[in-house]
């Protein structure tokens, strides 16, 4: 049965969540029934090309830059929220529990590192989320807060989201919570992207 002119079956399927599969770029049958079916539902962030997650798999971990592993910290899950409000809200998920080199003498984390891996999340959200060979090409601006200490020995929750995707740039945001759920610090930043069907500018 419909409702609201949305049927039913792809209501159903919009409760459900795009996963990566082994064989590279893919999108869950489900979503491409959504997709299909539900023009205009999502009002003015309806695509009208459905966006397939970006197989990230090889970049888990350290996302491919050593800091990352050196500080403490690990990417460790990716996916595209279901969320009518942001096109292709790709995000990633890690865990970082900080090392020597990450903090000063005294064993607390310099702010800093904090944006290193802000930076490192907002990244890896936004490339989920890109079709095909499009990519972050450069981060353009970051603002960062720290609002707790964050120590040696203690262990923290990463989180990185895509705000919004534009044609030449993206949004994201990023946070790292506490064993409590309590917010140590978080940046916005601004990215350029770097489209499969534009030749890059050479400055």
């Amino acid at each position: 049965m419909s409702r609201n002119g949305i049927p039913a079956e792809a209501r159903s399927a919009a409760s459900s969540r795009v996963a990566p599969e082994s064989s590279g770029d893919v999108v869950t049958r489900e979503f491409a029934t959504v997709s299909r079916k539900c023009t205009g539902w999502f009002g003015r962030h309806s695509p009208t090309k459905f966006n397939r997650m970006k197989n990230m798999d090889r970049w888990l971990g350290d996302g491919g830059m050593a800091i990352i592993g050196a500080i403490g910290a690990s990417i460790d899950t990716y996916g595209i929220e279901d969320d009518p409000l942001v096109r292709d809200h790709g995000w990633a998920n890690g865990t970082w529990a900080p090392t020597a080199l990450a903090s000063n003498p005294h064993g607390i984390v310099q702010a800093g590192v904090h944006a290193v891996l802000h930076d490192a999340l907002m990244n890896f959200a936004i490339n989920t989320a890109c079709n095909g060979k499009d990519r972050t090409r450069a981060t353009l601006e970051m603002k960062t807060e720290t609002m707790r200490v964050a120590n040696v020995g203690e262990t923290f929750t990463l989180r990185g989201d895509v705000v919004r995707m534009a044609k030449q740039v993206a949004y994201a945001e990023a946070r790292v919570t506490d064993s409590q759920g309590g917010l140590v610090s978080r940046s916005t930043g601004t990215f350029l992207l770097q489209r499969e069907d534009q030749k890059p500018t050479v400055s």
